[in-house]
């Protein structure tokens, strides 16, 4: 059968690949164009855009882009009506695919989504969208279920978390070697910062978060950097700052690292599962954020509070997001009870999550449906 994905960022990327892999593996004839990154690629899709021309970060950003936006839904309809698949899947990125499914809907293409928007953050009503475009939901968070069946009567399949299975099918890493070929100290404990996929993110995030290596000389800082950005984009932060710089490298670097300093997105949950202490950051552009601050209904920002439903790691957001704060968040993670109760919490997020083969069950699930459709 012929796949149609779309994803718009890094994560989208790496969930995109595994189900790539899944549909291959269930259907030898298995024909897929997408939208996503390198993985994608590399897992054998053939990938017709790539997500870092749609990485557009905030709603001052998006309406500053707005031309290439409309740009790029245009083409991807055309691309789509020329491929005719037997599914189109998404992967999150709401505000693009919600309006290529109303688009594909019309035209009668099955459209399945995996990876819920995240309509229970913010503007809930995109649910009746939901409803009128999308044929089947696969969601990875355990509390979506309930809000989608419970909440609003339609029916979704929970099929556990996809990073669980990205993490643990990774082979072992050898610190020793790991350290020696990235000229990383052999026995300085490491700080990595994660400082955001997006150029706006790291712009805003990166700067503080590199202003507390002197203050913890006895640690090695390493910035995690971002596939979706050439290291050219890193120098300015790099000129001055005593910090190492690794890219493509993340899940190798935090399953070393002593503590993180995460700006919020997948990335919490990524290091939460590798077990790894952390302080979550977040500040937009203040426009973006007085919007975001009006719409967004939930109490936490991260993923691992989110699924908790209560506060296991602490979020900096904008005006909390200051020099002084971090530092007092940072040494408390480094040692003694908060650090213990962290990683305490982490043990039962992993068991939340649910079990592996979130990639299987999705690919397994859109094969029949779109059989049976």
């Amino acid at each position: 059968m012929k796949y149609y994905i779309i994803a718009g960022e890094a994560s989208g990327d790496l969930h995109g690949s595994n189900l790539i892999k899944a549909l291959k593996d269930q259907d030898k004839n298995a024909d897929i164009q997408c939208w996503g990154g390198d993985l994608m690629q590399k897992a054998g899709g053939i990938l017709v855009k790539h997500y870092k021309e749609l990485a557009f970060m905030g709603f001052l950003e998006v309406v500053l882009n707005l031309n290439a936006i409309f740009k790029n839904i245009k083409f991807c309809k055309k691309n789509i009506a020329t491929f005719q698949p037997d599914a189109i899947i998404f992967i999150d990125y709401s505000g693009f695919n919600l309006r290529i499914a109303k688009w594909a809907k019309k035209h009668n293409f099955r459209t399945n989504y995996y990876i819920s928007p995240q309509i229970w953050a913010s503007r809930e009503g995109r649910i009746e969208k939901i409803k009128a475009t999308i044929d089947h939901m696969y969601v990875i968070l355990p509390f979506e279920k309930e809000f989608y069946e419970t909440k609003h009567n339609f029916p979704v399949n929970f099929v556990g978390h996809p990073l669980l299975d990205a993490i643990s099918n990774r082979p072992v890493l050898n610190e020793a070697t790991f350290r020696s070929s990235n000229n990383i100290d052999s026995k300085k404990p490491i700080i990595a910062l994660l400082p955001g996929s997006r150029k706006q993110e790291v712009q805003k995030m990166l700067s503080l978060m590199l202003s507390l290596t002197s203050d913890f000389s006895e640690y090695e800082f390493i910035i995690a950097g971002a596939p979706s950005l050439d290291k050219e984009f890193y120098a300015t932060f790099l000129k001055d700052a005593n910090v190492n710089f690794i890219q493509n490298k993340t899940y190798d670097l935090l399953s070393i690292s002593t503590a993180a300093l995460v700006t919020s997105g997948t990335a919490t949950l990524e290091t939460a599962l590798f077990k790894v202490p952390q302080v979550v950051c977040y500040k937009a552009n203040w426009i973006s954020y007085q919007i975001a601050k009006r719409i967004i209904t939930l109490e936490y920002i991260s993923l691992v509070n989110l699924i908790m439903q209560k506060e296991v790691v602490k979020e900096l957001i904008q005006d909390d997001f200051t020099k002084q704060n971090l530092k007092k968040e940072l040494t408390s993670i480094l040692d003694g009870e908060a650090r213990a109760k962290q990683l305490a919490h982490y043990d039962e997020l992993i068991t939340k999550l649910g079990g592996s083969g979130a990639s299987a069950i999705a690919a397994s699930l859109i094969i029949e449906n779109t059989k049976n459709n």
